[in-house]
């Protein structure tokens, strides 16, 4: 063994030992074998679903039948779970409501979001923003003859500060989806409100990672998934966020009969719910939404700002493995060494990023990769060890020791 390995893997052993979350990882059914760095796509299964599911399937729906939208409170369950999601973001009671796809609530946040700001015409978002996010952006500005801006995070406050008073809102990530680049929320969203804009957060690879204070912020619309750090499963119900502030004026673009009033009533017109209600749709996939429900106890005492330190602690390891151990061999770290800039995920750079991922799935590590050549390795503090990202990165310099691994170009579709 090297040296730098030797001092790694020291340091793994220090780290791993003084970990005060390590416990949480019993919450979590991950299989032995496998070092597991792609929560930041899709969260393993908490050890509360299996039990809850099974018992939503064979007693409330079993059993109980219909009756379960009263008995077992499916009808509340949109918001007695977005509540449960906003003590993760930092929301009071009331502002958050679960459901439907990110894609739907984050084209309800922008579409409320502009009718809010009448007679400006710019909706600004990130280029560089997750593909959904930019096409709905532009879905939402040819429904309301707005034109859409892009301008990278660091380069809004200089944008805004000459043609802010155009801006109707705008539309970022806090965590870039592809390099883990951590940006400034509580600057860019207090430069969005000089202008008299608005400001719409995507939370999808931030929500559960990391402390979001989006009360205290001012924050006015935020949306998210609740399948990667929330754990709640493939497909799992996305939320959405509206400041208290806006609950009077909001107007979503689908009024969907759980959003009425009077719901029961079947009444000819449509009339909004009051709060948050309002923003509901349809009626909720409730199987899904309950395993969300179940997902989210794994946070049950937990202080995310815990959380915070120990992903940082975590992803300044493995970019340090990666520079001790992987750029000798031509890999390049893409996301930021500076801690206030990192989000939790470790993106590498390579020309053949797709078959270092399969080769290294072939040998029990599993993360992802972004065309056309990053590497992405996700952490969840919950169950993440120094020692998984050690392992990850011997198994990685040894594939590309071995040139073990086959250099063509991702297909097209789905890549694992």
């Amino acid at each position: 063994m090297t040296t730098a390995s030797t001092a790694l893997d020291e340091r793994a052993a220090r780290s791993d030992a003084d970990d005060e979350l390590a416990p949480l990882a019993e919450r979590f059914l991950l299989p032995a074998d496998v070092v597991y760095l792609d929560g930041n796509s899709l969260g393993p299964l908490p050890a509360a679903v299996p039990a809850a599911l099974a018992d939503v399937v064979t007693r409330q729906w079993g059993t109980d039948l219909i009756g379960s939208w009263n008995a077992n409170g499916w009808w509340e369950a949109p918001l007695r779970v977005g509540d449960g999601i906003g003590r993760l973001i930092g929301a009071a009671p009331g502002r958050t409501v679960a459901g439907d796809s990110t894609s739907v609530q984050l084209f309800t946040a922008l579409s409320a979001a502009t009718a809010l700001r009448p007679g400006r015409r710019l909706l600004v978002t990130d280029p560089g923003h997750f593909p959904t996010d930019r096409y709905l952006a532009e879905a939402v500005a040819r429904r309301q003859d707005l034109e859409v801006r892009r301008i990278p995070p660091p380069g809004l406050e200089e944008f805004l500060a000459t043609e802010g008073e155009w801006v109707v809102a705008v539309s970022y990530s806090p965590v870039d989806f592809r390099t883990g680049e951590l940006y400034d929320m509580a600057a860019l969203t207090e430069a969005t409100h000089r202008a008299g804009a608005l400001a719409v957060w995507d939370l999808c690879h931030a929500a559960g990672a990391m402390p979001l204070h989006l009360d205290a912020l001012d924050v006015d619309f935020a949306v998210g998934c609740g399948y990667k750090f929330l754990n709640g499963g493939p497909g799992a119900p996305a939320y959405l966020y509206a400041a208290d502030r806006h609950h009077a004026r909001l107007e979503t673009p689908l009024t969907g009969w759980n959003g009425h009033a009077n719901p029961f009533g079947m009444d000819r017109e449509y009339t909004p719910a009051p709060g948050i209600a309002r923003a509901r749709i349809g009626t909720p996939p409730i199987l899904s939404l309950l395993a969300l429900e179940a997902a989210l106890t794994a946070f049950d005492g937990v202080d995310l700002a815990r959380v915070r330190a120990k992903s940082l602690s975590l992803t300044a390891f493995f970019l340090d493995c990666a520079s001790e151990l992987l750029a000798p061999l031509g890999v390049e770290a893409v996301t930021p060494f500076d801690p206030a800039r990192r989000g939790s995920h470790v993106a590498l750079r390579h020309p053949h990023a797709h078959g270092l991922t399969r080769a290294l799935a072939q040998r029990g590590v599993i993360i992802d990769m972004r065309a056309p050549d990053l590497l992405r390795f996700g952490v969840n503090a919950l169950y993440t060890t120094h020692r998984d990202l050690l392992t990850a990165a011997h198994r990685l310099r040894d594939i590309l020791r071995a040139t073990a691994y086959d250099p063509t170009p991702p297909p097209t579709g789905p890549v694992t």
